[in-house]
């Protein structure tokens, strides 16, 4: 069962707090009431891994020091009814992933080589925001509009379930409104902005693509806000503010997807093991030639299976702590590997990148035992002698036409599954600051994009 029984309350405060030695200790007290069967044992075995991710959940917040934040005045502001607007790429995962995930990322330390990508030409994950004049907060999701006027209702973001609770977030982690304010949120929000916001959120991915959609979205979120309201900021505040953000909602996460998105091109992003937690990031420097071999041999494939059990990422944190000797080592593998894949990008040797790729999607394999269905095993020894590397994060270094040929003629048809045209973006994040019609590229320098219309 869920680990929230009210005898642990008193344990779990004293951890929320920061008192780690009252709360070891009152959560020891609390263990031998619960010794008296099998079942009880397991209980407050579980009433353990909540207190776990609450030290998790507060070491990974202390990324917060690297965001630098200044709040601007009035001026700065949109005017009211001028919408902003941000699009990003996706992202792929080339090596390391799993290190950025917390414990391991602060505790063991991450590399991870990924690169953003458009899908069919397209950024497909996008934000955008405009003032108007009502006193409380419009949140748009597809078919579904959300108004926020009261700070209880804002406040549910914690329940990862709640309609429109990344956007609630998104809110409170950029600095927008705040729960501590004194008044109503409508007092609030008039004071500070004499209005309010509506803020609109959209993904042309599939739930479950693997390709970093949510924490991308939530760094669009707070990319559009920051811009509305006239602070100005950075891709690394940016990336560390969705940690945050992450941590606000309960969900967790590692931080590789925002850096893949937000951040231009292919960059390696690396962690040490030591807090505060913060992640460096150093885009690759290739030459354009090289960006479109790689892009010509870039290929993704939907196959309509979502990859990760719901429980796979606590598995991993278990035998984390259990310190099993295989996942200790292929930490150090992953990290190897990444390291070897950004010196493979920077010699622009594209069967190296291939063979790292290849060696990445063994080492997930350790990590997290069953994440291959057997469908994709099909599919990857029979495309084996014929690419440079492959992936369940969606990479098939193979070319576009190719994959379509072995597509029909050796793998067996289903409806769900589609070869998708994807191009490596090497654009990053930037602000269009004119105010007028909306007119973009899709192609240019940057990675994610904010344009104000």
């Amino acid at each position: 069962g869920p680990g929230r029984n009210i005898a642990f309350k008193k344990a779990f405060d004293y951890l929320e707090e920061g008192n780690i030695r009252d709360g070891v200790a009152t959560l020891a007290a609390e263990r031998a009431n619960w010794l008296f069967s099998p079942d009880a044992f397991v209980r407050a075995a579980r009433h353990y891994e909540s207190a776990a991710q609450i030290l998790i959940r507060r070491a990974v917040m202390s990324a917060k020091q690297f965001i630098k934040y200044e709040r601007a005045d009035a001026t700065a502001m949109t005017p009211e009814n001028v919408w902003t607007i941000a699009e990003s790429a996706a992202r792929i995962d080339i090596s390391g992933g799993w290190t950025d995930t917390p414990p391991v990322t602060y505790e063991h330390g991450g590399a991870v080589v990924n690169a953003a990508i458009l899908i069919d030409g397209k950024r497909p994950i996008g934000a955008k925001v405009r003032r108007i004049p009502e006193k409380h907060l419009v949140l748009v999701m597809g078919e579904q509009r959300i108004v926020v006027d009261s700070v209880d209702t804002l406040s549910t973001y914690t329940q990862p379930q709640s309609p429109g609770a990344l956007l609630k977030a998104g809110f409170c982690c950029a600095r927008v409104v705040t729960l501590e304010y004194a008044g109503t949120l409508s007092e609030q929000l008039d004071a500070l902005y004499g209005g309010g916001f509506e803020l609109h959120t959209w993904s042309n991915l599939p739930q479950g693509s693997g390709l970093g959609t949510s924490s991308i979205l939530a760094g669009a979120v707070i990319a559009v806000l920051w811009q509305c309201i006239g602070v100005p900021f950075t891709d690394d505040s940016l990336v560390h503010a969705v940690c945050l953000l992450e941590q606000m909602l309960t969900t967790g996460g590692g931080w590789q997807d925002q850096v893949g998105g937000i951040v231009k091109g292919f960059k390696i992003a690396r962690s040490r093991n030591t807090l505060p937690l913060r992640i460096d990031t150093e885009q690759i420097q290739v030459p354009d030639a090289f960006v479109d071999t790689f892009n010509n041999h870039l290929v993704l494939i939907y196959t309509g299976k979502t990859r990760l059990a719901r429980n796979l990422l606590q598995n991993v944190i278990r035998n984390w702590y259990a310190r099993a000797p295989e996942l200790v080592q292929n930490a150090d593998a992953l990290v190897t590997t990444a390291e070897a894949c950004y010196a493979a990008f920077q010699q622009q040797d594209l069967s190296a990148i291939g063979a790292c790729l290849n060696q990445y999607w063994e080492q997930k394999k350790v990590m997290a035992p069953g994440c291959e269905p057997a469908f994709v095993r099909k599919m990857i020894d029979v495309m084996a002698p014929h690419v440079h590397g492959q992936s369940m994060a969606g990479v098939r270094c193979l070319s576009a036409t190719f994959v379509e040929r072995l597509w029909n003629g050796a793998v067996p048809h289903r409806g769900c599954d589609t070869a998708g045209d994807i191009q490596h973006d090497i654009e990053r994040l930037r602000h269009v600051p004119s105010i007028g019609t909306c007119s973009h590229v899709w192609h240019g320098k940057i990675s994610a994009k904010i344009f104000v219309c």
